[in-house]
Order: structure tokens, then sequence, then C-alpha cells
């Protein structure tokens, strides 16, 4: 079957200007006039013209691609709602500037040879990077790739501090965890544990580092990882370790939730025996029972930013907003378990 597709022929006909003049239009060139601009770009419609992305890439040195990478595996990623609105962030803001997502998850150690493959390839224009752990070879990867990259939370690699150009968002954690105890402490709980995330991770670190402000010394500390699981488990060491605590800090929903699980398990009433407070206002936090007090990061938003400033980087998006890293601020929602 012949292609019948228009060709840059076709619409510089239609156009009435030169193959050359198409083609600088279609591929973002400057020096058109506005007139001529205007009557290429009615051709293309009128003829429902599709630029060759090979062939564009060839003259532009774009791919209209970015690597999304998050360093966990996938049964993380598709059970926490804290990715889910990450990714809904950055895909809605790459979609309003036409540039692709390619996902791509660390399911093992075999994985970094495929994703820095892949980065060195010319097969994208950038990177976001999130959920990276303290000895992640990621940062580096992206590094010796030379594409520009932005990281989603701050980074807690040995020399990042003295990186000038290193572009990242994250919420205020520290200031959330003096939020999530103060507000515990107000309500007059006497001994008050902590759930935390995995310390390698700068976000878990500071949620902790947060906790021992408000508190005044060490406390009373559990590990977690990040989901349900983890948090019943921590929880319930804790209730062994410390059978008279009254409240607890869990760092992510997704722990508290858990941890509301151990503490029926075990017989106590929330909020009346022991008082809970969470992190990261996902959705299912209003849902739970009783609905959890926590402190909210604007997550979806935080993606969203993460794009605009690797759009800004690679000249995309308009540099409006400059390009420096961002931190947003965390805020407690109080609901009926505390």
């Amino acid at each position: 079957m012949a292609d019948t597709r228009p060709t840059l022929e076709a619409v510089a006909a239609h156009a009435g200007v030169s193959r050359a003049t198409v083609s600088r239009v279609v591929n973002g060139s400057t020096g058109v006039r506005a007139a001529v601009r205007d009557r290429v770009e009615r051709a293309v419609a009128d003829l429902g013209y599709i630029p060759n992305s090979a062939a564009r890439s060839l003259v532009t040195r774009r791919t209209g691609a970015v690597a999304v990478i998050v360093a966990e595996p996938e049964r993380r990623v598709f059970a926490d709602p804290f990715f889910a609105q990450q990714l809904r962030g950055i895909s809605r803001e790459l979609a309003a500037y036409d540039t692709q997502l390619v996902l791509m998850l660390v399911e093992r150690r075999e994985d970094y040879d495929r994703i820095g493959r892949y980065l060195s390839g010319g097969h994208v224009d950038g990177t976001l990077m999130f959920s990276l752990h303290r000895d992640d070879p990621l940062p580096g990867m992206a590094a010796a790739s030379g594409l520009p990259a932005v990281f989603g939370g701050r980074p807690g690699w040995p020399g990042a501090e003295d990186d000038p150009g290193l572009l990242y968002v994250d919420a205020d954690n520290r200031d959330g965890a003096r939020q999530a105890v103060r507000h515990l402490r107000d309500r007059g709980r006497k001994r008050i544990a902590v759930i935390t995330g995995p310390l390698d991770q700068t976000s878990a670190a500071d949620r902790l580092d947060g906790y021992r402000d408000a508190l005044g010394g060490p406390g009373d500390v559990a590990q977690g990882d990040f989901t349900a699981g983890g948090g019943e488990r921590a929880m319930l060491e804790l209730l062994d370790r410390c059978p008279d605590l009254d409240a607890v800090f869990a760092s992510s929903d997704l722990m508290a939730t858990g941890a509301l699980r151990a503490l029926r398990a075990r017989g106590l009433r929330v909020p009346e025996d022991v008082a809970i407070v969470g992190y990261d206002d996902m959705e299912p936090a209003s849902w739970s029972d009783p609905p959890l007090t926590t402190v909210r990061q604007e997550v979806e938003e935080m993606g969203r930013l993460m794009a605009g400033l690797l759009l800004r980087r690679l000249g995309v998006a308009p540099p409006d907003e400059g390009l420096a890293p961002v931190i947003t601020q965390a805020r407690l929602i109080v609901r009926a378990s505390t």
C-alpha cells in the first residue's frame, strides 16, 4: 500500500514557501518571519502533517524524551501512591511541552548497567532521578552520560553540597517532622516514638532529625522501610520495647497504616491510648480508621517542579523561574488519629 501521508514538500507547496523554510519551522529554528511561520503552521494543520521524529532529532540533536529513573523495585513503585502522584506531576509537565516520559526502575543490581548504557546511548535529552539511596551509582551515571539531570530529594552523596549546578526538588522534611512532634506534645503526649524510613535516604534522615529537634533528645526509634508491612513490624517492636508509649510519629502514611494495624492487634485504641501522625498526606490517609493526622507535602507539585527545572535547563521551557534547587513547605493536617 502506498504511503499517503503528507510530505514536507506538500506542506511547502501548500504554504507557498520552500522546503527549507518548512523544515526550519517544524524543527523550531529561529530566523523565520512571524507571517511566514503562521502560514507554514496553517499548512501543517490543514494537511495533517506529522514530522518524522527520527529526522527531526538529526537536525535538532534532541530526542524529545526524558528518562525518569526511580531507584526502587517495581513492587514498591506500583504499591505506593507516593510514586503515582510524583509521576503524575512529572508526566503532565512533560506532556505540556510535547516531551515523552521513559520510565526506568531498579529491580536488581544488573539494571544499573542497562540504565547506564541507555543514558549514554543518545536515547533521551535528560533525566529525572528520585528515591535515591546513599551509595546509589545513579548520580555518577548521569554525570558520566553528560545528560542534564534533576533529582528528587535533597542530595546526600559525597561532594553533592559542593556542586553549584546541582538541581533538585524536595520538601522541608525536617520542619515537617518538627510540626508532627510538636503537635503530639501540644496534645499532652509524654512518650513519643518514631518509625523512620530507610536512613540511607535523606528524606528519612531529615525526618528523624526533625523528630529529635522537637523532642529535645534521641527518643525511641524503630526503623521501617516506607511500607505498611515495615510500619507494622516497627510498631510491634516499639510496643514490646516501650509499653508505656502514648504517641508515634510514622515517617510515611503507609507505615502509619501498618502501625494502626499493629495497635489494633494489641487491643490499643487510637488516639485514646496511642496517638499517631503520618507523613505525605496521600489520599488513603483520610480513609483510614481513624482518619490519619499527617504532614502534607505536595507530591504531585514536586514532580511538576522537577520536570519544569529539567525542561528549562534543556531550553524547551522558557527560563522564567530560573534554575535553582527548590524546597517546598510541609504542612500538618490534623484528623482524628491524634
